[in-house]
């Protein structure tokens, strides 16, 4: 079996078919639509679950508790071919940072190995001594799961799909900054999210104790699902 993103398949739409040059498209793969064999997902998968974010709470509780709410997560990850970006990005999301920072008790941001310096240390220039504001620097141990478990809303950079598939697996608020600044496969990814309605695009005029929900995606537990029974049909059974 194969387990892939729906939006692997983008290259089939009419959309996707109009970027590929002509003299290629019979070489772009994939050529049909998946059969019973292909297991499409609507995001990466992970290993993010209630277990886990129940587990992670408990382990960040004495570091978390007493932060004041509600809390906004920034996750920042790094420009792609397919998400281009720069400082511009970062002056448009400390901008509009600023403008929710009423509505916000505590904001904790955290940047990633693919981050540009010139972006976070313009973050850190612009934020770092807000007193509203926490930026990990880098040390462990890592926040990442208890930001997860702890916050009440997350804005995510667009490149990363699998950190935006993290958020949206808690069910909380996820907002995004910069897809408009995508193309290719990941302008279908971030469409089937907004459709979805399991994120919203941050401008900067959102009220953050305003608390929205959806349908949290579970693409491991569906995918694990589908292998279980695609096994159960040929008589074989997973020991868990």
């Amino acid at each position: 079996m194969v387990i892939t993103p729906k939006h692997d398949y983008y290259p089939l739409t009419p959309q996707g078919q109009e970027q590929v040059p002509r003299l290629i498209r019979s070489w772009i793969t994939p050529r049909e639509p998946p059969d019973s064999h292909v297991v499409l997902t609507t995001g990466a998968l992970h290993q993010l679950d209630f277990t886990s974010i129940r587990s992670a709470a408990a382990a960040w509780h004495d570091e978390f508790a007493n932060v004041p709410r509600p809390l906004l997560v920034v996750n920042i990850g790094g420009p792609s071919s397919n998400c281009r970006y720069g400082v511009d990005l970062a002056k448009q999301l400390v901008a509009s940072l600023l403008s929710v920072l009423a509505s916000c008790g505590t904001v904790r941001i955290s940047f990633t190995e693919k981050t540009p310096q010139k972006v976070a240390k313009f973050i850190v220039k612009e934020l770092g001594n807000n007193p509203k504001v926490y930026i990990w620097d880098g040390q462990e141990p890592n926040p990442h799961m208890g930001n997860l478990a702890w916050g009440d809303a997350f804005v995510v950079t667009a490149d990363s799909v699998s950190m935006i598939s993290e958020a949206c697996s808690t069910g909380k608020p996820v907002y995004v900054v910069g897809a408009e600044r995508c193309k290719w496969k990941f302008t279908e990814f971030h469409k089937s999210l907004r459709d979805l309605g399991v994120v919203r695009s941050f401008t900067g005029s959102e009220d953050i104790s305003e608390s929205w929900s959806y349908p949290p995606l579970n693409d491991t537990a569906d995918a694990a699902k589908r292998i279980r029974e695609a096994l159960a049909a040929r008589g074989w059974k997973l020991k868990i």
